[in-house]
């Protein structure tokens, strides 16, 4: 048997496969087999590592050096240097982004240290396509456990006493939602998971799918046993083709365990699971259109009552939960619902992912304990505000969540607290913006991917979104009117009464909380035709400033000839004539033309 002195972990999330990982890999390989290493040194192909911006991403171990966006022709330094002499090749390791100093260890990073990896433990640690890995680090105990020491309805307490709550948006408590469908008559029921993550910024589930999808697994299988079902799907969308990959290796995997399919460790107990592919809809994340899916029909929600606990798929009682609320369930099972609730707050437990996106120095996936306060992940994980720019606003929740300022920082991340500021935890993208970020122009933007996404079969989503995201637009091309923020209240309101599902409801919620933050942008862009932030093209103005050297080069590149000087003279721009298209400030060397 060979000896292993150290182990080479690669990042092959999609991030930073899609940056080169591949490549890295192929080179290590090749580079350890030329130096006679390969019989003592592996080379592991892991998830994502949650420090997406950062990839390709290596760690060697034992050492736990962390070496950040490593590319092919790094390779041969690292074996030579690292792995062949000890010396850790300084080049290649992470900087603080405040400090400049250099981290050679991935446990001494900012972006780890006030994280609280739960669901994504395994997630970087180990090869997601070999079981062993896996069982290795415990997996499977939790469903070995149930079949052999538990009562279905003392899992589905467990689960109830853990606190628990889904984590795919309206954060009901995941305990009860089993119960009712263990309740529920009939001898078929379902269990399904809802990895449709489609909200602009987020790839939470993915990173959990592509990296430990074991775990979700094992969730889904207790989940099974606890409400008395035989069958579950996993529905995916179909652009994540790395996470169905990994998924139908791992479902065949557990099915030649005998850790899936019939008669699961000698308890009786049968469990199957399918995968069944979205097409990309945004409204099949809402549960009933999910199912609607499934079953092969255009994926619109109905209304409610009956509930899918009640009647689901194929009208059997059916437990839909999301990716993230799956992967907590072996944990829990594990070590006791009383140790996850001690985690969180009173009516928040446990942990929380959250995808960092936006302006901010860090981005990736944080996984944090509920109660963290917003500036905590921001500038302690996320490193702050990118070119020291001011931050100015936080999205959370995704088009169904809110934008909440810079006096909402030390908010305690949880879900009433959220809902009370105007927001909402939602499956978990967090989208930062600063000073340079027009917030009627992001109420627009949210507006627009939910109007476009919108199934069309209730009017208030379908037309009330629609004159919403005109009242928008109007305003954010110098057309706003008096009594527009009115009628976008109005309009908001009443969306959310009498909108059919869950997602038409919460449309409306970036607008709300934009106006109730922000609502002198508004005002600005109607009362004063300026867009505060410079970012509104249409009321864009372009100055030139006294660092003008009459180069001339503007003038050149103006398309409408807006501007006029003389050679070595202070040149000028004639509002009345410009189409504010901005190519005379990208082409100015001196920077002499603002914005504003």
């Amino acid at each position: 048997m060979d000896h292993i002195r150290a182990h080479v972990l690669i990042c092959a999330g999609t991030g930073c496969v899609s940056s080169g990982a591949k490549k890295v890999e192929a080179a290590f390989r090749e580079q350890l087999a030329q130096k006679g290493l390969d019989k003592e040194i592996k080379v592991v192909e892991t998830g994502c590592h949650g420090f997406c911006e950062m990839g390709p991403l290596v760690i060697v171990y034992p050492e736990g050096v962390f070496y950040v966006r490593v590319q092919e022709e790094d390779v041969k330094d690292i074996v030579e240097t690292h792995l062949f002499k000890g010396r850790i090749v300084e080049r290649l390791l992470y900087k603080e982004p405040m400090t400049l100093e250099k981290v050679p260890n991935y446990s001494d990073i900012s972006f780890y240290k006030k994280q609280m990896r739960m669901v994504l433990a395994n997630c970087g640690h180990i090869n997601p396509e070999i079981i062993e890995e896996y069982v290795a680090e415990g997996g499977y105990a939790a469903l070995g456990k149930v079949l052999t020491e538990m009562t279905p309805e003392s899992v589905v307490d467990e689960v109830k006493k853990s606190g628990l709550r889904g984590r795919g948006g309206g954060g009901f408590p995941t305990g009860m939602k089993w119960g009712f469908t263990r309740n529920a008559q009939g001898t078929k029921k379902y269990v399904v998971c809802n990895a449709d993550e489609g909200d602009p910024g987020a790839f939470m589930d993915r990173s959990v799918l592509e990296g430990d999808p074991h775990r979700v697994i094992e969730g889904m299988a207790v989940c099974g046993y606890a409400i008395g079902a035989d069958e579950g799907y996993i529905y995916v969308r179909a652009e994540y083709p790395l996470a169905i990959k990994r998924l139908k290796v791992a479902i065949q995997q557990a099915e030649e365990m005998g850790l899936l399919g019939d008669n699961i460790f000698g308890s009786g107990f049968n469990f199957h699971i399918k995968i069944k592919e979205g097409a990309g809809a945004f409204v099949c994340g809402e549960e009933t259109a999910l199912l609607q899916s499934i079953e092969g029909k255009r994926g619109m929600p109905r209304s409610r009552p009956p509930f899918p606990a009640i009647s689901g798929l194929w009208g059997k009682p059916t437990n839909i939960n999301n990716v993230e609320t799956f992967a907590n369930i072996p944990q829990i099972i594990n070590k006791g619902g009383d140790w996850y609730a001690s985690i969180g707050t009173e009516k928040s437990k446990g942990t929380k992912v959250f995808a960092l996106t936006g302006r901010i120095n860090h981005t990736g996936l944080a996984e944090v304990p509920m109660g963290i306060t917003m500036r905590e992940i921001i500038y302690d994980i996320g490193g702050g505000i990118q070119n020291g720019k001011k931050f100015k606003a936080v999205q959370i929740g995704g088009p169904s969540g809110g934008c909440l300022p810079e006096e909402m920082l030390d908010l305690s991340v949880d879900y009433d607290s959220l809902i009370q500021a105007g927001a909402m935890m939602g499956s978990g993208g967090l989208v930062v913006m600063d000073e340079t970020t027009c917030m009627v122009d992001v109420a627009k933007f949210f507006l627009n991917f939910t109007q476009s996404e919108s199934c069309g079969k209730c009017t208030p989503c379908r037309e009330g979104t629609k004159r919403m995201l005109e009242i928008l637009t109007r305003i954010t091309e110098g057309q706003g009117q008096e009594g527009d923020i009115e009628k976008l209240e109005k309009l908001a309101k009443n969306i959310k009464a009498t909108a059919l599902c869950g997602l038409g409801q919460t449309a409306p919620n970036p607008v709300l909380s934009t106006l109730r933050y922000f609502r002198h942008e508004y005002e600005a862009h109607i009362k004063e035709k300026r867009c505060p932030a410079g970012a509104c093209a249409k009321l864009a103005a372009y100055n030139i400033t006294e660092a003008c050297k009459g180069c001339g080069l503007c003038k050149k590149v103006c398309p409408v000839e807006a501007i006029s000087g003389e050679v070595k003279g202070l040149h000028v721009i004639d509002q009345a004539v410009c189409i504010k298209c901005g190519a005379c400030m990208a082409k100015c060397p001196f920077k002499a033309i603002t914005k504003g």
